[in-house]
């Protein structure tokens, strides 16, 4: 008895991705030996040295999803189909299919095993142009600036807490960009929005406002930055004198526990990439009409666009390339 063919039309057949046709992949490829190679006499001075790390990245994105370095066979115990799977870089924001996995990863992950339920917020941290520099130059200052930005969260909550054992909480990642890409470190955190007594009691903070945290952060992000040796005594004098310090604390609204899908969307936005593929457009060298390649990017809201020579918009997008432990959990 002859069995039927199944209708492969109603099957969902796996399609593998082509990372090699996008706009992205090809800035990339074409761009990137030349970006390394003219890096020291071209962007050493605005965007610091050419960190090492950033190499093996580039070079394992344009190796991501290509049968041609190494495949898994992946079958179906049941029918017997099977397909190749191409492996994966597992590079953080430099690769935007391998960051989109991690940031599902992650959010589950935190909602799963790290967040009670308990009312949460976001809270925002950042910090005057002035200072920039100094993270941009040396990166593991980065780390240095969530500490900061946890002591202050502890200690605002601790001081609403009716008990003194009582123990507050955040989940920290720093970002290093803003819309188009220049350098902006600032920090997010996700916040219990109050503190845990004993293992299972949770007392709710009153009502707190950023602009009252302003200061607080001023001083330890100063103070921090005076004992790494970036600034003295002057400059901080220089700065508090300011009338708009360039230091903002953002708390953002409560996020009930009931309320999953609000707290996984901000679990995901926290660690979201550096930039969209949807928004960028690619012209090659070969389409340029002044036989320079270009980058034309999107802002966030779609209001605006912004033209780059691809050379300058890769070496943006470097900058933003992060080492290990870009993400922070206190307690």
């Amino acid at each position: 008895m002859s069995q039927a063919m199944p209708d492969l039309n109603a099957l969902n057949v796996y399609q593998p991705r082509n990372p090699r046709a996008g706009g992205y992949y090809q800035c990339v490829e074409d761009h990137f030996e030349e970006l390394e190679r003219i890096w020291d006499d071209k962007y050493a001075n605005r965007f610091g040295f050419w960190q090492d790390y950033v190499t093996n990245v580039i070079h394992r994105y344009l190796e991501c999803g290509d049968l041609h370095f190494g495949f898994a066979r992946v079958k179906c115990e049941a029918c017997g189909h099977e397909y190749l799977l191409a492996f994966s870089c597992k590079r953080r924001h430099f690769c935007p299919s391998c960051h989109q996995k991690r940031v599902v990863e992650y959010s589950e992950w935190l909602l799963g095993n790290v967040l009670k339920a308990v009312p949460h917020r976001q809270w925002v941290f950042s910090i005057p142009k002035r200072l920039r520099i100094y993270f941009l130059y040396n990166r593991k200052l980065l780390s240095k600036l969530s500490k900061c930005a946890w002591n202050v969260i502890r200690a605002c909550l601790e001081s609403t807490a009716l008990q003194d054992d009582a123990t507050p909480g955040a989940s920290i990642a720093i970002h290093t960009y803003g819309d188009f890409l220049n350098f902006n470190p600032h920090a997010h955190a996700i916040v219990p929005d109050g503190c845990f007594l004993g293992d299972s009691d949770f007392q709710m903070a009153p009502m707190i406002t950023g602009k009252d945290l302003s200061e607080a952060f001023r001083h330890e992000v100063l103070t921090m930055l005076k004992k790494e040796g970036k600034i003295n005594d002057a400059v901080i004098e220089n700065m508090m004198s300011w009338h708009h310090s360039g230091f903002h604390v953002h708390i953002g609204e409560r996020i009930w526990p009931e309320d999953e899908k609000g707290l996984e969307n901000l679990a995901r936005y926290i660690i979201r990439a550096c930039f969209s593929q949807e928004r960028m457009v690619y012209i090659p060298v070969t389409e340029a009409t002044d036989g320079v390649a270009k980058v034309i990017y999107t802002s966030k809201d779609g209001k605006t666009r912004k033209t780059f020579d691809a050379l300058d918009w890769l070496a943006h997008l470097v900058t933003h390339v992060p080492g290990r432990y870009a993400t922070s959990q206190f307690s």
